[in-house]
């Protein structure tokens, strides 16, 4: 947790001299995935490292809450479609075409049971996306491409995308001999090697073959690994070794050096959001005690209670009349929530196009 949150606060620092139009969104403390999408260099890194951000999941790898999540499980992989820089009309047609599917049975209004039925659509797109990311990556770990992919190998290729040569650190690794490696990257690699061993399905042979490879990357196509995964973010959150979270603990999370308003604001809003998702969605029994089960059913993307409450309350958001529908003004209007894209004068336009 030390790195996440020396990365964490000296991301802060730079979100501090953000023009507060950005303060408009939803905030939250960086993640790890974050920066590495703004350093172009790190791409070949990205191609074998496990990511924080995993589309189609309430919570990140690192404890913080998914921002994106309902636009990913609206929009599907869409969602790069709808850009703030697009023609307003073009975005517009496209959420008119989304909004037509998601009706299912064609009455003009969106039902959560629909919304529900779409959302879990959309999770199954991120995750046959990630089967094929899969299969690249794991060509990229196997080269001597046998099926199976072993603890050096993987080592190998993660050193040399973080800079070192791959032939001497083969050469070191063959040899048994120490490998010269800054702390921050020693933490990673201990902290991966453990991951790795916990996707060894048993019999363990200490080879992972694409399917487990799979779970290394994607812990959510596995409920073994999904228990490994709420197992750390529980370890990380939780300060009484009660291996449970209570609201304080959900909400401690470092938010930084507040050095202006905006900084306080951006704190504000993400202490608001973590407090109301304990509350309302992950404390189940509703008992302000978080266990490592409720975590595990909440984080868990194909759960179907959790698709219908998530629909319930996407559809609360611009249910101006009332009626527990969605209808097309409504997610017009609402453009920005479900697609991160603003789209203006709707109400003019949405007769003649619909």
């Amino acid at each position: 947790m030390s790195v996440l949150s020396q990365v964490w606060c000296r991301s802060l620092l730079l979100c501090s001299l953000l023009c507060s139009a950005l303060i408009q969104l939803h905030a939250r403390p960086a993640n790890m995935s974050a920066l590495r999408e703004k350093n172009a260099n790190t791409k070949d890194e990205n191609e074998i490292l496990p990511p924080d951000h995993l589309n189609g999941l309430k919570m990140e790898m690192d404890g913080h809450l998914n921002k994106d999540f309902h636009q990913e499980v609206f929009l599907g992989k869409e969602m790069e479609e709808f850009d703030e820089d697009s023609e307003p009309r073009r975005n517009r047609k496209k959420l008119i075409d989304i909004f037509t599917k998601v009706d299912f049975n064609e009455d003009k209004s969106v039902s959560a049971k629909e919304m529900q039925r779409w959302i879990m659509e959309k999770t199954k797109e991120h995750f046959q996306e990630a089967v094929r990311e899969n299969k690249l990556s794991f060509r990229a770990v196997d080269p001597d491409r046998d099926g199976h992919v072993t603890w050096d190998e993987y080592r190998v290729k993660f050193l040399a995308s973080k800079g070192l040569n791959e032939k001497e650190v083969a050469e070191k690794i063959k040899n048994n001999e120490d490998l010269k490696v800054d702390e921050e990257t020693q933490e990673v690699l201990e902290s991966l090697k453990d991951r790795w061993f916990q996707a060894d399905s048993p019999p363990a042979d200490q080879l992972l073959n694409e399917e487990e490879f799979l779970s290394f990357l994607h812990p959510e196509h596995s409920r073994g690994m999904l228990k490994y995964m709420v197992k750390e973010i529980v370890r990380d959150l939780d300060q009484d070794g009660d291996t449970k979270l209570t609201l304080s603990e959900f909400i401690s999370l470092p938010v930084g050096t507040v050095e202006n308003q905006q900084a306080q604001d951006i704190d504000d809003d993400w202490v608001r959001e973590r407090k109301k998702e304990f509350l309302e969605v992950i404390d189940a029994d509703g008992n302000a005690i978080v266990t490592m089960e409720e975590l595990e059913e909440y984080m868990d993307p194909m759960n179907e209670y959790n698709a219908l409450n998530e629909a319930k309350q996407m559809i609360a958001v611009a249910d101006e009349n009332q009626n527990q529908n969605l209808e097309l003004e409504e997610i017009l209007k609402y453009s920005e929530y479900f697609t991160g894209s603003k789209l203006m004068d709707y109400a003019r336009n949405v007769h003649e196009e619909f």
